[in-house]
């Protein structure tokens, strides 16, 4: 990147709370978010952030019919704007993007449907991908461009992507962009255990590899498949340039799509994760490079193609890598900003986020991070942040 983008204000709602107190807590200890949900693991906001959400949906009578993906990223929104406190004269513009968007209402319809033959009156304007960036436009009143998009588990970093483009253009000199998911519903768990991808564990498990930490993110020695979903949401506000108030700097960035094999592959390489990597590296040097925050939602393939990856781009030189997925879980379309957010409180705090069952060494100081981010389609986005 000629010019670098600045991080002027993330937020994030997350089974880690909401509070950047909380959130930089909850990193600290070992253990992890995961409850029980019909039989499946799942990754849930804490009770009071549950009733704030709630609060919110009731603050409004047309936010009582809007999916909580929507919610989220209103709630999310409303403190990243407070934070960086920008105006709605500002225009400033728009991009969040989802996975899977508004999942439970779309599924409550599509079963009234089933039922009844017959669509609820409201059921097409609130399950649209769209109304994500739209609902979140009108409760912040501002004028920009206004984006949503879906490009899987890689989507809010294809959003930033998509800012800083904007940016760089010259047609907007500040972007909000984020991601949204709310998918802990029964049909999308279940989609996940069809794959057979997903945690076989419990709570109670007595197996010696699951029992403390179930869902074995970046582990290359795992037996089988752990991925564990998460509901969440983050925003991010660039400006353009490096400004004095920002949290960290975006100073490459890199993206990649390769050819797939079938619909949710990625080669044994992850040759995706390679060229994007690369090309966010720019003239720096693998050395230069502090940390490195994995995509590895947990899966056994998956997570080893992006260790094989790392290991090609980095041979000897290895960063220390980690991951918040052990902890919280895959939000899918919000993953890669809550990555974001964690590698930007390691800048701040000059302290490594561990995975407790793997040995890292942390490294001294840190500078630049790099952060992961792929989805079905074998679409990788690598982000390069420093002080």
């Amino acid at each position: 990147m000629q010019n670098p983008i600045s991080i002027t204000a993330i937020s994030s709602i997350s089974p880690l709370g909401k509070t950047p107190e909380d959130i930089w807590n909850n990193y600290l200890n070992d253990s992890h978010c995961f409850t029980e949900k019909d039989g499946a693991l799942v990754a849930t906001f804490p009770k009071k952030l549950k009733a704030e959400i709630d609060q919110l949906r009731q603050s409004n009578i047309k936010y009582k019919s809007l999916d909580n993906s929507v919610l989220y990223a209103i709630f999310a929104s409303r403190q990243a704007i407070k934070n960086v406190n920008w105006k709605s004269t500002d225009n400033f513009g728009i991009n969040i993007g989802s996975s899977r968007g508004a999942t439970a209402l779309f599924e409550t319809y599509h079963e009234e449907f089933l039922k009844n033959n017959k669509a609820e009156t409201l059921s097409s304007p609130t399950t649209t991908l769209g109304n994500i960036s739209s609902w979140v436009a009108h409760d912040l009143q501002t004028q920009g461009p206004e984006i949503s998009h879906s490009i899987t588990c890689s989507t809010a970093l294809h959003a930033m992507l998509n800012g800083i483009a904007w940016i760089n253009s010259g047609m907007c000199d500040k972007f909000l962009v984020g991601g949204s998911e709310a998918p802990l519903t029964a049909f999308t768990i279940a989609q996940m255990q069809a794959l057979k991808i997903y945690s076989r564990a419990n709570v109670h498990s007595k197996q010696s590899e699951t029992s403390q930490y179930p869902n074995q993110a970046l582990n290359p020695n795992k037996t089988e498949n752990a991925m564990i979903l998460g509901e969440g949401a983050a925003m991010a506000c660039l400006e353009s340039g490096a400004t004095k108030n920002a949290l960290a700097k975006i100073i490459g960035i890199g993206y990649a799509t390769e050819i797939l094999e079938h619909n949710a592959s990625l080669s044994t390489n992850a040759t995706c994760f390679q060229r994007s990597m690369k090309m966010a590296l720019g003239e720096l040097k693998p050395e230069d490079i502090d940390v490195i925050v994995t995509h590895t939602p947990g899966t056994t393939k998956g997570d080893q193609a992006e260790i094989n990856a790392i290991s090609t781009i980095f041979c000897n030189k290895t960063p220390a890598l980690t991951t918040n997925k052990w902890k919280i879980g895959h939000s899918l379309g919000a993953s890669g900003l809550l990555s974001i957010e964690m590698a930007i409180m390691m800048l701040q705090h000059q302290k490594f986020i561990s995975v407790p069952y793997l040995k890292t060494e942390a490294p001294k100081h840190i500078k630049h991070i790099l952060v992961n981010a792929v989805g079905f389609g074998g679409n990788a986005v690598s982000i390069l942040l420093s002080k």
